[in-house]
């Protein structure tokens, strides 16, 4: 199995579309930060829009075709770039989301919005293992020519469904949802600039049979020669690959998979913890409960009873239509 399948294997997420804005200028959205274990999305159908650097830095600039998420989760402004005072907005219900619209006439943005969830705590090893702010170009260089147009047309799907209130619409835009952040994740990784972090180590051809085999056989008592072999690399290159790359050692990555296993399994299994242990490549059950304590910061005993079903879905917020605390417009009367 690919690398990508695996992570999605491992922890799951699922996507959903909350609003959909249609804004003449000038307007102006202030949004999130959302719930701890969310990653919101925007994709830019039409016009353009300015995405504010909540440090400070440089803003960026977002236009049709264009799909950024945010990982870091944090409070973001987006705008049209006018500096000028926003336009009142109304937000109206829909059966399967929200349309937020203004009366402004000139160029119009339209615009996807809605978040990632990722169940707990494979939403903290996530967003550290892909940085803050991720775009994704429309004119990416013709390498990914192919990935490009299979975004494109998900994106359309999406226009389309989103477009009224067909039969099925709301499980069809939360598949979609899932399917481009898988898309999104892809496309960065092919392209030359992938970003510091998981994406651009997978996606270096000379590191990747060493990624592959960390997600597909981590139980495998793997050692940087055993890596570098798989590489043709020296076990210098590689140790020093991973970290230009990934922001850590491969030993890293291995226990950060390993226990995303064994959360997993001490989550939906009636195995000792031992077994659990032994199935993740520990052979000593100690050595895995001070790994996991150290990776947790609870001992597997308190995790498995914390996972004890409690009567509330995790994911359960994806099931609410409308959410009024999605996103604040400037001038809402809603």
């Amino acid at each position: 199995m690919d690398w990508l399948s695996r992570l999605f294997e491992m922890m799951p997420v699922r996507g959903r579309l909350d609003l959909r804005c249609n804004y003449g200028a000038p307007w102006r959205i202030d949004q999130g930060p959302g719930e701890a274990n969310e990653i919101p999305y925007h994709a830019v159908l039409a016009g353009s829009a300015t995405l504010e650097d909540p440090a400070g830095g440089r803003s960026l600039q977002l236009k049709a075709g264009d799909i950024l998420l945010l990982p870091g989760n944090p409070r973001h402004v987006m705008h049209d770039g006018s500096g000028a005072a926003s336009l009142p907005v109304r937000n109206r219900a829909s059966l399967n989301f929200t349309i937020s619209e203004n009366l402004g006439s000139d160029e119009r943005l339209d615009l996807l919005c809605g978040h990632f969830a990722i169940a707990p705590p494979h939403d903290r090893l996530l967003r550290s293992y892909l940085p803050p702010r991720l775009v994704v170009h429309a004119d990416t260089h013709t390498g990914q020519k192919e990935t490009v147009a299979q975004l494109a047309g998900l994106v359309s799907l999406m226009r389309g469904e989103s477009a009224d209130d067909h039969l099925g619409g709301r499980a069809m835009l939360n598949a979609l949802s899932t399917a481009m952040f898988a898309l999104v994740l892809r496309l960065a990784s092919e392209t030359d600039d992938a970003p510091r972090g998981i994406l651009a180590l997978a996606g270096h051809p000379r590191l990747a049979p060493a990624v592959a085999a960390l997600f597909n056989e981590p139980a495998r008592a793997w050692s940087l020669p055993d890596l570098a072999r798989l590489c043709n690399m020296s076990r210098a290159t590689l140790a020093r690959q991973f970290q230009e790359k990934l922001g850590r050692s491969a030993s890293d990555l291995l226990t950060d998979i390993r226990m995303t296993l064994a959360a997993n399994e001490l989550r939906k299994s009636s195995l000792s913890t031992g077994a659990v242990a032994e199935a993740v490549g520990y052979q000593s059950e100690a050595a895995f409960q001070r790994a996991f304590k150290s990776h947790m910061g609870i001992t597997p005993a308190q995790w498995r009873k914390m996972q004890e079903p409690s009567g509330q879905d995790v994911f359960s917020r994806l099931a609410v239509p409308g959410d009024a605390n999605l996103i604040e417009a400037e001038g809402s009367d809603d």
